[in-house]
């Protein structure tokens, strides 16, 4: 028997919606058969992974420090998916941000002014966007496919950093660990609560979504980009410049990972370090497609996203699950997505052979 998808033409809209909540559900369920085949209790583990980080306001407020990045790299990604131009290389634009705005602040680490904090996040958001800007114009000069790029660009950026913390950014003072003086306090995102580390990166994060809402859903620009998303022939025939749109939308994708990396080096560590990410950049791709490309639905699977790094964490400590758990959740819940959207636009067909298929086509035509 062999299956074929045959589409169901318009598809609904409802469904569309609940296709991530249905995608969250099949991932829990697969997540406890497991954990009840590792010999633990699916209840108590499902608790330890998603509820007890977050039983506290710490919890709480290390769930926004951990969803704040992933949110600022899946908004840019939205932008550019809007397009259908498919950036990978978030997770590279987050570390060159971090990067850039580290070395700034190293530079500044005597001022007391907050203008050292401006300089160093700006720092951040052009090396970000400057480092997508390679990715844009290897395609709008030499048509090379954006995703292949992006994503080698990732291994590149991991490796500059890694060549820096532990040469030419490295504290001599620092008994050779590979990590950067820390910075100065003027160079540093002031806290919003002392008890936490919830940073102000918080109101920049919340400006953001406010801008890329804005940008999607009440400007004429935002209205090219989903036209170029859909058809690049009718954007074309209408006036709408590619190239144009190909670069805001990956500069824009660039510069928001590389707010979010200049916040992580700046907010919570306060240096650069080899771990700045654990893979911020690539989470925040399932991020933009459970949330549907909308700004609200990325602000709720961020939240969602962080929860799982945290519960990760949690069940490592208290149960000994592997660290790779976060990891596992993450795939899962892309894979059911995916599943689910294939169901949703398409209808499966099974049918016992091609030639079976060609023969019915046939005497349909013939008919």
């Amino acid at each position: 028997m062999l299956l074929s998808l045959q589409s169901r033409g318009q598809p609904s809209r409802a469904m569309l919606w609940l296709s991530p909540l249905l995608a969250a559900a099949l991932t829990l369920l697969s997540g406890s058969l497991l954990f009840l085949a590792l010999g633990h209790a699916p209840l108590a583990t499902l608790h330890t992974l998603l509820i007890a980080p977050v039983s506290d306001w710490y919890g709480i407020s290390e769930l926004l420090v951990k969803a704040l990045p992933i949110l600022l790299c899946a908004l840019g990604l939205a932008v550019a998916y809007q397009a259908r131009i498919w950036n990978i290389g978030a997770e590279g634009q987050l570390l060159i941000g971090a990067l850039a705005g580290s070395a700034m602040a190293l530079q500044l680490i005597d001022w007391e002014s907050r203008w050292a904090l401006v300089w160093v996040v700006l720092a951040g958001i052009a090396a970000g966007a400057a480092w997508a800007g390679i990715t844009a114009w290897l395609r709008t000069r030499f048509n090379a496919n954006e995703i292949l790029t992006s994503i080698m660009l990732n291994y590149i950026a991991l490796n500059l950093l890694l060549f820096f913390v532990h040469g030419p950014l490295k504290d001599p003072a620092g008994f050779n660990f590979p990590e950067s003086a820390m910075f100065g306090d003027a160079s540093r995102l002031p806290l919003v609560d002392e008890e936490g580390r919830l940073h102000a990166g918080l109101y920049l994060a919340l400006l953001a979504l406010v801008a890329v809402w804005v940008l999607l859903q009440r400007s004429f620009l935002g209205f090219q980009i989903k036209v170029l998303g859909l058809d690049r022939r009718a954007a074309g025939f209408v006036g709408f410049r590619e190239k144009r749109l190909v670069w805001f939308a990956l500069l824009l994708s660039g510069a928001l990972a590389g707010l979010a990396g200049v916040g992580e080096v700046a907010g919570p560590i306060g240096q650069l370090v080899p771990q700045v990410s654990p893979g911020y950049g690539y989470a925040a791709i399932t991020v933009a497609f459970l949330g549907r490309l909308n700004p609200l639905g990325i602000l709720a699977a961020s939240l969602l996203m962080a929860l799982l790094y945290l519960g990760g964490e949690n069940a490592q400590m208290n149960m000994n699950l592997p660290q790779a758990i976060t990891q596992l959740f993450q795939g899962m819940m892309l894979f059911f997505l995916l599943a689910c959207d294939v169901l949703i636009l398409y209808r499966p067909r099974f049918a016992r052979s091609l030639k079976l298929q060609a023969t019915s086509r046939k005497q349909e035509s013939a008919a």
